[in-house]
């Protein structure tokens, strides 16, 4: 039986960044799926990840990977057009990454840290013991075992190792995302991410390092809209007849080269982050609707967030686990307050289901939060 003192379930950015915080001082097994990352959505990186990843000591070696800088946001939303950009962001622009490439690069980091990677391999049982868990792990050979102080869920939005342990999941809508990457024949050099809202959701655009552009439409799972992704050439079509993004996507000459993929995008929260002898991170411990632009961010931060309370709980601090909990707990209201406010401004499509669903939440957000 292998000894670490720490196992992580998943080598994605909450994953990884929390191996590389952590491997320096103890010893670490990184878990995931995957030998390779896959290529998916969920490129942004806004300004303030420069502060985490400067805190972890990868800033040099970031600006080295050649992402493109995203210099502020083009929103169609509530019947008009606006842009936030980041000039006057203390921290600069943001970014857009090739985001496969982005997740290679924070494993290595973490193997180079002294992270043992084991991959494809997932945590197949879980069972206390008195100083720490047993666990039966499937692996690229087969079952094995291993024996952990602590273990960590970066294993996204199913969360199936923490709510092992006994967290509960609380899924609050129904949001997924239609998704295609492509290429731009004339890249566009304004370097805005784009939003657009239509009566069954909204709609969003980046451009990517290398020509390369993904296109993503947002709506819920249970609407017709839905199915209709699905089908190739559809979302391209769709977005073509949009008033501001489909006249972008024409003057970049943009073409789809991949068939189209879904994900879901809900917002979740997993009660409690954390407990006696573990962490929920990334999307495992809260996911976020991608209009926030956080997602990405909130995997560094709890990944280093998590590693920084892990470390004080290995060293005897009975009070990181809670802790950590309650600042995951304060994030979700935070955010779910933000995410009010922004569907509630937009008024166009009253009748739609997929607006009148995030009208009532809206509400119900006002009379939680409106003082007595």
């Amino acid at each position: 039986m292998q000894q670490f003192e720490v196992l992580i379930q998943g080598a994605g950015p909450a994953g990884a960044c929390a191996a590389l915080n952590l491997a320096p001082h103890h010893r670490v097994l990184l878990l995931d799926r995957q030998v390779q990352p896959l290529r998916r959505i969920g490129e942004s990186l806004p300004p303030a990840a420069r502060r985490l990843l400067g805190d972890m000591g990868l800033w040099e070696d970031f600006l080295l990977q050649g992402h493109t800088p995203c210099h502020g946001n083009r929103s169609v939303w509530g019947g008009t057009a606006a842009e936030q950009d980041f000039l006057r962001d203390l921290d600069g622009h943001g970014w857009h990454l090739d985001r496969a490439r982005f997740e290679r690069w924070l494993r290595q980091h973490a193997i180079r840290r002294g992270a043992v990677l084991l991959a494809p391999a997932h945590t197949d049982t879980a069972i206390r013991v008195a100083d720490g868990w047993q666990l039966t792990l499937q692996g690229p050979h087969g079952p094995c075992h291993a024996h952990a102080r602590i273990v960590i869920d970066a294993g996204g939005r199913a969360a199936t190792l923490a709510r092992k342990l006994g967290a509960i999941r609380q899924q609050q809508d129904r949001l997924v995302c239609g998704w295609v990457h492509g290429h731009d024949e004339h890249a566009p050099a304004d370097g805005l991410s784009r939003i657009e809202a239509c009566e069954d959701g909204w709609w969003y655009s980046a451009a990517l390092p290398h020509r390369q552009r993904v296109l993503a439409f947002h709506t819920d799972a249970d609407l017709p809209a839905a199915r209709q992704m699905r089908t190739p050439g559809w979302l391209a079509a769709a977005a073509a007849r949009l008033p501001e993004l489909g006249a972008l996507l024409c003057s970049s000459g943009f073409v789809a080269d991949t068939t189209p993929a879904l994900t879901a995008a809900h917002s979740a929260l997993t009660m409690p982050a954390a407990g006696r002898g573990w962490f929920a991170v990334g999307d495992a411990a809260l996911s976020f609707d991608p209009l926030s632009s956080q997602g990405l961010f909130n995997a560094l931060y709890t990944g280093l967030a998590a590693a920084e309370a892990c470390d004080r709980s290995l060293a005897g601090d009975i009070t990181a686990c809670q802790g950590y909990a309650t600042e995951v707990a304060r994030i979700m209201q935070a955010y779910q307050q933000h995410l009010a406010y922004w569907y509630g401004a937009e008024q166009r499509w009253t009748g739609s289901p997929f607006w009148q669903r995030r009208h009532r939440l809206a509400a119900l957000q006002y009379e939680v939060t409106a003082p007595a």
